[in-house]
């Protein structure tokens, strides 16, 4: 039997698919009734296809978080949905960002030498599982070199001390508007950046922490909790701010660990942890599934 051939449809049908794009809306507004019909009916007039949605209330703050994923025809581009959607931006209020979710998000990833979390950032992206581009790597010692040449990425050697740290973040700010990078990842980047550097990145840079019940701070982390006997290890993903480690929380993990396991167990442990924790916060971020929410955030996974 001859296959059966596959329908085509009309060139003004296949012509109007091919004019469709894909994208992502967000935004936040003070909460009140008729914000989603208002949205939605818009894009239904628009001949939009809406293929996912999320939202939440917050109810302490009377506020409204909403994500959209949905294709529509757009000859205009970008800018035409933008215009479509202003009028019900401005009745309700609201912090709107409209993405185009076929261009990819562009990322520079800073490591110093632990290099487990880039690494597995970088087969992410490979595999096509992350889906962004990374633009740079940066770090404060060479370890990562040989690394940034096979995988074809620029890096960057800018050791870091008292007196050249304001010159160095001075670099890496050139470096975001010479690539225009979207997303600054520090993984495992053993460095803090300066409260000016994290108020100007506010949301666009995110940390891995190795995180523990009871917390471990200080140097030798892993030490500190096997001689303490914990029984579980973990690690958070976080947005950078002034206050260390303490900025809004993207995704946490935790792994059980045993009075049988050496120290060596437990840094093995706690490194793949921190890949799969960080790999996941950065995924969310990019698809834009992330909001932040003063202190907190809202994340639709």
């Amino acid at each position: 039997m001859r296959p059966r051939a596959l329908y085509t449809g009309p060139v003004e049908e296949q012509r109007s698919i091919r004019q469709r794009m894909q994208f992502i809306l967000t935004f936040s507004c003070p909460d009140q009734p008729g914000i989603v019909a208002a949205v939605t009916s818009v894009l239904a007039e628009r001949g939009a296809d809406i293929t996912e949605t999320h939202q939440f209330s917050n109810r302490e703050s009377g506020t409204l978080f909403m994500r959209l994923a949905f294709n529509a025809p757009a000859p205009g581009g970008l800018a035409e949905i933008n215009d479509v959607l202003a009028p019900v931006a401005k009745r309700f209020g609201m912090n709107m960002r409209l993405h185009d979710a076929a261009v990819l998000p562009r990322i520079i990833i800073m490591v110093s030498r632990f290099d487990h979390a880039l690494l597995n950032l970088l087969y992410q992206v490979r595999v096509g599982w992350l889906k962004a581009d990374i633009v740079a790597i940066v770090s404060n010692h060479t370890d990562s070199a040989a690394t940034a040449e096979q995988a074809g990425i620029p890096y960057y050697c800018w050791p870091v001390n008292k007196q050249n740290k304001a010159e160095q973040e001075d670099k890496l700010r050139a470096l975001i508007k010479e690539t225009k990078a979207d997303l600054v990842v520090l993984a495992r980047y053993m460095q803090v950046l300066s409260d000016s550097l994290s108020a100007e990145l506010s949301g666009r840079v995110i940390n891995i922490h190795h995180s523990f019940l009871p917390s471990f701070k200080g140097a030798k982390p892993y030490h500190q909790a096997y001689a303490r006997g914990v029984k579980l290890i973990g690690a958070t993903a976080h947005y950078v701010t002034a206050d260390l480690d303490e900025g809004p929380i993207i995704e946490q993990e935790t792994a059980r660990v045993t009075h049988n396991l050496s120290v060596e167990d437990y840094i093995a442990t706690g490194r793949g942890v921190e890949s799969q924790v960080l790999a996941r916060a950065v995924k969310m971020h990019v698809e834009h599934r992330v909001m932040i929410n003063g202190h907190r955030t809202v994340v639709f996974a």
